[in-house]
């Protein structure tokens, strides 16, 4: 245990989240996902849900603000527009952490792709469907900039 830290975040998790590059992406996904198929490198958070574990990454994970979109969600089926309860949650989770920054809906085709060149993929517990989402890690400015 660490001071401070999230207690989900794990010894796994959390080197994996150091070791990332500006640019890097790592996915969140549910217990349905294909996680060992589509994940490059794959932890697992079993016994946990998508917004628990969202929220204590976020509390150390700087997103990207050098391009247009780096928060990424599952859509429901092939509606974009769509938003169930699960995405409501991930959206005002994200908007805790990062207010400027908006989570964007990719359709099936593109997550999955996107996730297959994640540097890594978490797999959660999630029991509800789509609860998948893409974060993609950002810079901490030196003091003073």
């Amino acid at each position: 245990m660490l001071k401070g830290l999230d207690p989900l975040l794990s010894p796994d998790l959390l080197f994996t989240l150091r070791a990332m590059g500006h640019g890097d992406e790592i996915a969140i996904v549910d217990g349905n996902y294909p996680g060992l198929e589509h994940g490059r490198r794959l932890i697992r958070l079993d016994g946990h849900g998508v917004i628990a574990v969202l929220d204590a990454i976020l509390s150390v994970l700087p997103i990207d603000d050098f391009v247009d979109h780096a928060i990424f969600r599952a859509t429901v089926k092939q509606d974009r527009d769509a938003a169930d309860p699960v995405h409501e949650e991930m959206i005002a989770c994200c908007a805790r952490h990062v207010p400027d920054i908006k989570v964007v809906p990719l359709l099936p085709k593109d997550f999955y792709e996107r996730v297959r060149q994640a540097h890594a993929l978490i797999q959660t517990s999630e029991p509800r469907l789509y609860g998948n989402i893409i974060l993609r890690k950002g810079v901490i400015y030196p003091k003073g900039d």
